[in-house]
């Protein structure tokens, strides 16, 4: 991957960028948004670069990846690779624009390093950026001619709202098809798609939602409607994440400009702007017989409703434990479905754990998630998470220690990665 001269440097410096690297991101995005407002507006989550989350992102992936490349030199990290490339291309991240990032970056590292930054460190932190950027380059791309699309316009396609379900007070499931009365591009389940909405200030922001079902409607209505898709918003209040299905935890705009302007303002018959479905938590290369543990806590339940969906209708026969946690059973969305599809595999077992249960609900069950109130986790169990960073966290840790490979615990952040447990 790396020359053997650049990978010395790298080593070398690696302490002292990565020390600087909070400073570097910040100096680079006030670079790039003062040459660039648009991509502010249009493009970058507002509300995370104002909570600095995605600096932390930025600055955590460019360190992992070089450490990867110093300690691993003849493998590149593809987890990681592969969950940026996803998200960009549900932006419609172009590569041209890799050129401006690097402007920016470069311009950053050596304004905070200065004369530390010789000829012989800038080319070798070249061609980190450069390795980085050119395998995301490429996944993108093929990503894009997976939907037909190239990256000049993205995957963008407006969709119309069918129906939209208020699920609780705070979250709501709108139900579109294409507006142009095409067919409905084919998704995985756990995957996401990109929403555009038109703010009041006439910012175009982006927010990812993951499909929380499939064509079918409820109890089976339109089900021979395949080219309907669905996704759950909640509504964020006091100053938490901007989330969407799969998310919780990050920091944004205060209010969730977007889960706002969603729930306010879009009802059946609203227009939609809407990318192609992304994301690389999916259930891939599974054995019917192989045990799975669906972990999910809050709106991260979305993910797993359509992965329940499709392990119900693919008749899974192994064992498969769905394992959520919730304030309480009127705040768990989708709650009617999550155990209706869980009921319908032959080896099926819910688990919900309530921080405020209705009375009778286990004691064991109360409060937050512990899988110590499971039975015994079998082996080869493949998990996948979604929900807050300190619950999935959480979960990870009591999964390892019950003997579950790193390697085979999956998981979903939406917003920056300020985790990156798969690097």
């Amino acid at each position: 991957m790396l020359t053997e001269q650049s990978a010395a440097t790298v080593r070398a410096t690696l302490p002292v960028v990565g020390a600087a690297i909070g400073e570097i991101t910040e100096r680079f995005y006030d670079r790039l948004f003062t040459a660039h407002p648009e991509l502010l507006k249009d493009l970058f989550n507002r509300g995370n670069q104002a909570a600095g989350t995605q600096r932390q992102a930025l600055a955590g992936s460019i360190a992992a990846f070089a450490t990867y490349l110093v300690e691993h030199p003849d493998e590149r990290p593809d987890v990681m690779l592969n969950r940026i490339a996803h998200k960009h291309a549900s932006l419609g991240v172009a590569p041209e624009q890799y050129e401006t990032v690097r402007l920016h970056l470069f311009a950053a590292i050596a304004e905070i390093l200065g004369d530390a930054v010789t000829a012989e460190v800038a080319a070798a932190w070249d061609e980190v950026y450069w390795l980085m950027a050119n395998a995301l380059i490429a996944i993108e791309a093929r990503l894009y001619a997976e939907h037909g699309a190239t990256a000049a316009g993205g995957t963008w396609r407006d969709w119309e709202v069918v129906e939209r379900v208020e699920e609780t007070p705070d979250v709501a499931t709108f139900r579109l098809r294409p507006a142009d009365g095409g067919p409905a591009p084919a998704f995985r389940a756990g995957q996401y798609v990109s929403v555009q909405v038109e703010l009041g200030d006439g910012a175009r922001q982006i927010r990812q939602y993951s499909l929380s079902g499939a064509a079918s409607g409820r109890d089976g209505e339109d089900g021979e409607d395949g080219d309907v898709r669905q996704f759950s918003v909640k509504r964020v209040s006091g100053g938490g994440a901007d989330v969407g299905a799969g998310a919780a935890g990050v920091s944004a705009a205060p209010d969730g400009e977007v889960s706002h302007h969603l729930h306010a303002r879009v009802r059946e018959g609203s227009v939609l702007r809407v990318s192609a479905p992304y994301g690389d938590l999916v259930l891939d290369g599974l054995d019917a017989d192989a045990p799975l543990l669906l972990a999910s806590a809050g709106i991260g339940v979305t993910p797993m409703i359509a992965m329940l969906e499709q392990l119900a209708a693919a008749g899974h026969r192994g064992p498969v434990t769905a394992l959520h946690a919730d304030r309480s059973p009127a705040e768990h969305a989708l709650r009617d479905d999550h155990e209706a599809y869980t009921a319908k595999l032959a080896a099926g077992a819910s688990y919900f754990f309530y921080e405020r249960p209705d009375a009778g609900h286990p004691a064991e069950l109360t409060g937050f998630a512990d899988l110590a109130a499971l039975p015994k986790i079998p082996a080869g169990t493949r998990a996948y998470l979604c929900g807050p960073l300190p619950f999935m966290r959480a979960v990870r840790t009591q999964l390892i220690e019950r003997g579950v490979a790193a390697a085979d615990i999956h998981y979903e952040v939406f917003g920056p990665d300020l985790w990156l447990a798969g690097v």
